[in-house]
Formats: structure tokens, C-alpha cells, sequence
């Protein structure tokens, strides 16, 4: 899996995901943009993309695309609408574009042009976090666990709720 992170400009969100499509299916890999709001680290995204990998390879996968089903897990839902929430959307917003599969190289250094690279993965949006995955100020209380780690816990989670 590779990152690519920065600051993108989406005029259309159709166009922009079609435009990651097409750059996954020419390279064979997966492609698929989050909010970097939504995102709680690389540690994060790797559980999703593992758990996504996994389920392809066991026939378990909910979605027929595999960059969707990455997206499902990171979100730690198997309602595709409510998953791209986390997703980006129209106008301006810091985002990491997760790679996986195939010529990850070359389709990164295809993406590189869509975004003003800077890193996104190292500072945690706790609000926007812990709203979206449900993280309660008691359950966040009654543990040691990083923020993280409880993100990482819902990704895991959806095996669970198969």
C-alpha cells in the first residue's frame, strides 16, 4: 500500500473518482480517496486495506471493487452510502489517496498531479473522528487504547458483524 496526501481540488466528485478508477484499472491496483479528516493515521488505513485484501481473497468481500471494499472497512460500515462520507467531496479538502495492488509506483506517480502533496496522515482530527466512528468520551475513558487503536478496532469489527 502506498499514500499519496495532500490538498485536493474537486470540481466534480464523478469526474475525480472515474479519474482514480482509471488510473487503478490502468495500473491493476486499487485506488480510492478519503477525507483526511476521517482518516486516523497510516495504521488505519493499512488494518482496512489487509481486512479489504482478505476478504477478496476468502470470497467474504461485500462490494465487487476492491478499492470500494477498502473503503468499507476504513469507515467501519458495510452501508456503502454512509461509507462515503468519508470519502471527499466537492471544493477543497486535505485527503490521502490510498494505492494498493499492482504498479503502485507508477499509478502514484500518475495521481502525484491531482494533489498539493503535504503530509495529512500525522495530525488527527479527534472531533470529526470520534463523531463519525461513534468513539463515546466514556469508551475512551474506560481504556488506554489510542484513538487509532479504537478506529482500528471498528475496521476489525465488521469481520465480526459478517
Amino acid at each position: 500500500m502506498r499514500t499519496v496526501e495532500g490538498r485536493v481540488t474537486v470540481a466534480d466528485v464523478d469526474a475525480f473518482v472515474e479519474t482514480l478508477r482509471a488510473v487503478g484499472d490502468d495500473h491493476d491496483c486499487a485506488v480510492q480517496a478519503f477525507d483526511a479528516a476521517y482518516v486516523a493515521g497510516r495504521p488505519h488505513l493499512e488494518t482496512a486495506v489487509r481486512h479489504a485484501n482478505r476478504s477478496f481473497d476468502r470470497g467474504e468481500n461485500v462490494a465487487r471493487d476492491r478499492a470500494v471494499e477498502i473503503l468499507l472497512y476504513a469507515a467501519g460500515r458495510r452501508q456503502i452510502r454512509r461509507a462515503l462520507e468519508m470519502g471527499v467531496a466537492e471544493g477543497e479538502t486535505d485527503a490521502v489517496i490510498v494505492v494498493d495492488g499492482g504498479d503502485e509506483p507508477a499509478a502514484v506517480d500518475e495521481l502525484r498531479p491531482l494533489v498539493d502533496e503535504r503530509d495529512t496522515l500525522d495530525s488527527l482530527d479527534e472531533p470529526a473522528l470520534t463523531d463519525f466512528f461513534d468513539i463515546s468520551d466514556a469508551e475512551r475513558a474506560a481504556t488506554d487504547a489510542s484513538l487509532t487503536d479504537l478506529v482500528r478496532e471498528r475496521v476489525a469489527l465488521l469481520d465480526v458483524e459478517k
